[in-house]
């Protein structure tokens, strides 16, 4: 009698397990970037993916398209609003009406690292978040190791060095504060950046780890070692094919739209930054000078409009930015990640 009960038991459960994993019916995910294959990015949302699919038992798969195969990187909001895509990461400092809240991470002289900036950006913006992600889901934002000048022929120590000068430079934040100084400001992809170098353009305004991964490093000389700025970033859901989901797997989904994920989106391509950076330092023929607290003063005096104008829009969006800048600001203290 016991032998038959254990059977029965079993067979129960069994039968039970079946009808769990049926109703998780098997969901296949479209994720999207606009880095090559080989960039930390791409690792990024790999083993984010791969997590997905390990907790959701198999029935969550995903397909990754990098390198801007389903459309261009400032359309990827778009792509995934569309259902071109189902995931992708999205770079609201390119799209400052679209996106004026979290745009407060991209002001220069903010952070200081990426683990521990993207730890304190995606706490304090998932207070905002609905306001702006309305039509995708949220899932967590994060910022790269911050970037700096790295120029051809001359030190670029005080923003005045700017004037004159064609720099290219990594999203709209930056690019309005280079023209503000009187450079040429030129926006342009990373991987066009070996290109405007070679044809006259006297600095890039880039992460670390391009110098290299992009193949400018013999076109540059000097490097200004200040964390002159981020670009936030962040990853965003099809809310259709959320919504398709069944509860289990939207728990899933949920596990993996966190703090602690958006840590570790940013770890990898923090790391080979800091490696290129202390690459940099010892390699012949390259220089990486450090300001003086002078030259960070007018730095920071020279950001000081972009901040006002910052304001402006978080106002328009309905927030009031000195509660906002200034939550922003405690959360990076809390993650010893403020400059």
């Amino acid at each position: 009698m016991l032998r038959i009960f254990a059977l029965s038991a079993a067979m129960l459960l069994a039968g039970m397990h079946g009808l769990n994993a049926a109703a998780d019916k098997i969901v296949e995910l479209k994720l999207s970037h606009w880095m090559p294959s080989a960039h930390p990015l791409h690792k990024a949302l790999e083993d984010w993916a791969a997590a997905v699919e390990r907790a959701s038992n198999g029935t969550i798969l995903y397909t990754i398209h990098p390198a801007e195969k389903l459309g261009k990187a400032q359309a990827h909001y778009d792509l995934v609003r569309d259902g071109v895509a189902d995931a992708a990461f999205v770079e609201p400092a390119n799209q400052l009406a679209r996106f004026p809240i979290i745009a407060a991470a991209a002001l220069p002289l903010l952070m200081s690292n990426a683990k521990g900036g993207s730890a304190a950006l995606d706490e304090w913006y998932r207070a905002y978040a609905d306001r702006e992600v309305k039509d995708a889901k949220f899932c967590f934002a994060f910022v790269h190791e911050p970037g700096t000048l790295h120029s051809r022929s001359r030190k670029i120590s005080a923003p005045a060095d700017l004037r004159g000068l064609r720099v290219r430079v990594p999203n709209a934040m930056i690019g309005t504060l280079v023209s503000r100084l009187g450079a040429n400001s030129v926006p342009a992809p990373e991987a066009a950046i070996r290109e405007l170098l070679e044809g006259g353009a006297e600095a890039t305004i880039s992460p670390w780890d391009s110098v290299s991964f992009f193949g400018f490093e013999r076109a540059v000389k000097y490097h200004l070692d200040a964390p002159l700025y981020v670009s936030p970033l962040m990853l965003v859901i099809n809310k259709a094919k959320y919504a398709a989901m069944t509860q289990a797997q939207k728990k899933v989904i949920d596990a993996h739209c966190s703090t602690p994920w958006a840590v570790q989106a940013a770890a990898a391509w923090a790391d080979a930054a800091a490696a290129a950076r202390r690459r940099l330092m010892t390699t012949p023929g390259h220089e990486v000078y450090a300001l003086t607290p002078a030259q960070t003063a007018a730095w920071r005096d020279a950001a000081m409009t972009l901040q006002e104008s910052w304001a402006l829009n978080a106002r328009k969006a309905g927030v009031d930015p000195e509660m906002a800048m200034d939550g922003l600001k405690a959360m990076l203290g809390k993650y010893k990640a403020a400059y």
